[in-house]
């Protein structure tokens, strides 16, 4: 089997994480909205405990914790939730990036059609938004701020911690898409004046599935969120269903992981990455974003004179990796992130994201590189 480099688009599951839901599915049966007996208080336990865990990633508190199907739900309850508030308001203007997950600008074209005005910040040639752009596109009548917390695509990391200070003299909501950067980077979320986190399990070694909005409090009032669905009440009706007990108890034991090993997977990864682009060296790999604002599991290279779909098939024996964004990849259009970042059309046609975790291991570089002179030596005998 080819190793897996393309953990950013999922991980695998932790093998505690699966331990912890399937015991759920198996020993437990209870509904957690079932008050009366035994089962359904066990099972509010564990939920209320997943809670617990989520929370202590940003530093708050469980009351603060909604349960999704994932970043993607957390995303659009977070956008689109604003629009009453915000025509209720008048505060129809909205900021954000040109390089956001589809998961976000969708929502965020949304809101356009519906009246309201956005305003989309270009990154720097490396790849990352600058921060007093954002603070000075900021006006008296905006209501929300979304701005991601890594690129999925690139790795880099957004300054999401010098934002939320900046935005602190002003009233408009902060929401950070945090889906690669949950339990990874641990200080910016943290952050008092994030108002609204958007997190995905599936990152983080648990189940794919289930996620979790983060609805930060400012003293004792909660973001004006109002639902997208309607039913039964749960998480305090703003995203009513019966809980999945054993998807929410995994993303509670994946948090609490990640938060406990946090130090210990981040050498991991760097030790690999380091280890990776020096096996990698000998075809010159250009770097898509820069290299010293990136997380420690996500790059993006091109490789000269040879487009990413040959690379993906010369590899396809020795790893598993992506051409830019796994959401997207199968139209293999060109990436709006590197677009809106100067990439030239040559290096886009060759970029390639590989990603890993603390479980990956380090693939055969030696057979990657002949691999990829092989490609090379072909075209030009062709050419």
């Amino acid at each position: 089997m080819p190793v897996y480099l393309d953990c950013a688009a999922t991980t695998p599951l932790d093998p505690r994480v699966r331990e912890e839901m399937l015991r759920h599915l198996g020993d437990e049966a209870g509904n957690a909205g079932s008050r009366t007996h035994e089962y359904g208080r066990r099972a509010r336990t564990a939920v209320e405990r997943a809670r617990d865990e989520v929370a202590a990633v940003v530093a708050t508190s469980r009351g603060d914790v909604i349960f999704t199907s994932g970043a993607t739900e957390s995303n659009n309850l977070a956008i689109l939730g604003l629009v009453r508030y915000g025509e209720a308001t008048g505060r129809r203007h909205v900021v954000s990036t040109a390089i956001e997950h589809h998961a976000v600008l969708e929502p965020l074209a949304e809101l356009e059609r519906r009246g309201f005005h956005l305003e989309r910040l270009r990154p720097d040639a490396g790849g990352a938004v600058d921060a007093h752009a954002v603070r000075r596109a900021v006006r008296h009548d905006t209501l929300l701020v979304s701005v991601m917390h890594v690129n999925n695509e690139t790795g880099v990391i957004q300054p999401v911690e010098e934002i939320a200070s900046l935005l602190s003299s002003t009233d408009a909501f902060f929401h950070v898409d945090a889906a690669q950067g949950f339990g990874k980077q641990i200080a910016a979320l943290r952050h008092p004046r994030v108002d609204l986190i958007s997190v995905s399990g599936h990152k983080l070694h648990a189940p794919q599935g289930v996620g979790a909005l983060v609805a930060r409090r400012r003293g004792r009032a909660r973001p004006p969120l109002e639902p997208l669905m309607f039913g039964g009440g749960q998480e305090r009706g703003w995203r009513p269903g019966t809980l999945p007990v054993h998807l929410i108890a995994a993303l509670g034991t994946a948090a609490r992981l990640a938060l406990e090993e946090h130090d210990e997977r981040e050498r991991r990864c760097l030790d690999l990455r380091v280890r990776l682009l020096q096996g990698l060296a000998p075809l010159c790999p250009v770097f898509n974003g820069d290299p010293n604002r990136s997380v420690a599991h996500i790059v993006n290279v091109s490789i000269p004179g040879v487009e990413a779909e040959a690379a993906i098939e010369a590899w396809g024996d020795l790893v598993a990796i992506a051409h830019g964004a796994a959401c997207t990849s199968q139209t293999y259009t060109c990436s709006h992130v590197l677009t809106a970042m100067g990439v030239s059309p040559s290096a886009e046609e060759g970029a390639l994201r590989l990603s890993w975790s603390h479980v990956t291991p380090l693939p055969d570089l030696a057979a990657m590189v002949h691999a990829i002179d092989e490609v090379r030596a072909t075209r030009g005998s062709s050419g």
